[in-house]
């Protein structure tokens, strides 16, 4: 396993819901055709921040330069995507959730992780979710996860109150999923694994009490998650997969401002969460996913960007060996998909990389097949 040091590997993993508009993430600078074909969203030369000559951070991203991309902890994977790339938000995260590009898949990834790290689920808080509603990466059925909306808010909650709020977070994975995979699986999840959830919420309630910081987390939805999870991880709990999302980067109108505030809240709040592990000699065994479903289109429509393909993802923590890793897409009219960036890299190699490289796992059952690695791990 490889580690850098005694402990057990951790993995947090930040969905960005709605389509994070990589070209504009990792921004093309030095591309003319990046301004011709964004006259409205392009940021300008001024404002970028340089990674080299060809590739600038949206300024919203300094704070994840300045403490992780120049220390070296920082990797880019430019063009993740997959094959016959499905515009659809809902199908392309269940794509990115089950590693199932061509059928509906019934298993989450991080769901069969999860089997595979406690196989006799013996730690309900093996896997734990903060976040409104279970997402399908975690999800197979008789694998335990524990979710809450909000870690602070629950442990106060009075029995009547949390029972509510955990049965709401069920139904809301029930309402999301039947139309998907059918009634029948979704019910023989929830009769499988719901009362584990409820279980695993309720050993939560001891992690805020045995939580101290200096770190001041910001008021916003993003930054309390990660507060949360570091709380949980803190706490000592056994958990080894942790997942929270971040939204909405649905950016089809108001682009500029709206994308800006969403990295306003999500950089410092990552910078935020490493600094409070490593206040408390936590950080070293701690390596963090961010991913979103797909990436935007390359011309703008005048006031934000519609759906596309390719996209990009980051990986970032002590273990990780920084760098831009895949190659970025070409915005030349020629290699284009249908107005969209070619993905260059199949996310399920990202995926495989994690799992072997970091869990210690066999990752061809978790991911459905043999992917290339990269070397970021």
């Amino acid at each position: 396993m490889m580690t850098t040091s005694t402990k057990d590997p951790v993995l947090v993993v930040i969905q960005l819901s709605g389509a994070n508009d990589y070209m504009n993430t990792v921004i093309p600078y030095a591309d003319p055709l990046y301004y011709d074909f964004r006259p409205v969203v392009s940021i300008p030369q001024n404002e970028v921040v340089p990674i080299d000559g060809q590739l600038a951070f949206h300024p919203s991203l300094l704070p994840l330069k300045d403490k992780f991309w120049d220390t070296g902890k920082m990797a880019l994977i430019h063009g993740a995507g997959y094959p016959n790339p499905n515009r659809s938000h809902f199908r392309s995260m269940d794509i990115w959730h089950t590693c199932e590009p061509e059928i509906m898949g019934i298993e989450g990834w991080l769901g069969r992780a999860i089997r595979d790290l406690d196989p006799t689920a013996e730690n309900v808080l093996t896997g734990v979710n903060i976040g409104q509603s279970l997402p399908r990466a975690l999800a197979v059925p008789g694998v335990p996860v524990a979710s809450v909306a909000n870690l602070e808010q629950y442990g106060v909650l009075t029995g009547i109150e949390g029972d509510k709020e955990r049965n709401q977070a069920l139904d809301v994975f029930a309402r999301m999923y039947t139309p998907a995979v059918g009634s029948g699986i979704v019910m023989d999840y929830l009769a499988q694994t719901g009362q584990d959830i409820l279980k695993g919420a309720d050993i939560l309630k001891v992690a805020p009490a045995k939580y101290s910081s200096t770190v001041e987390y910001a008021d916003n939805s993003i930054a309390q998650a990660l507060k949360g999870i570091a709380q949980v991880h803190l706490a000592d709990l056994g958990t080894r997969v942790f997942y929270c999302s971040h939204a909405l980067y649905d950016t089809h109108a108001t682009q500029v401002a709206d994308h800006k505030k969403l990295w306003d809240d999500l950089a410092p709040a990552v910078c935020d969460f490493y600094d409070d592990l490593r206040e408390h000699d936590a950080s070293d065994n701690v390596v963090m996913l961010l991913f979103t479903e797909f990436g935007r289109r390359v011309r703008d429509n005048g006031s934000g960007t519609d759906h596309g393909s390719g996209g990009g993802s980051f990986v970032i923590g002590d273990p990780i060996k920084g760098g831009m890793y895949s190659e970025y897409p070409s915005l030349k009219p020629e290699d284009q998909l249908d107005g969209d960036l070619r993905f260059s890299y199949d996310f399920r190699g990202i995926y495989s990389t994690i799992l072997e490289r970091w869990l210690g796992l066999d990752a061809k059952p978790v991911v459905g097949g043999s992917f290339e690695q990269l070397d970021f791990i």
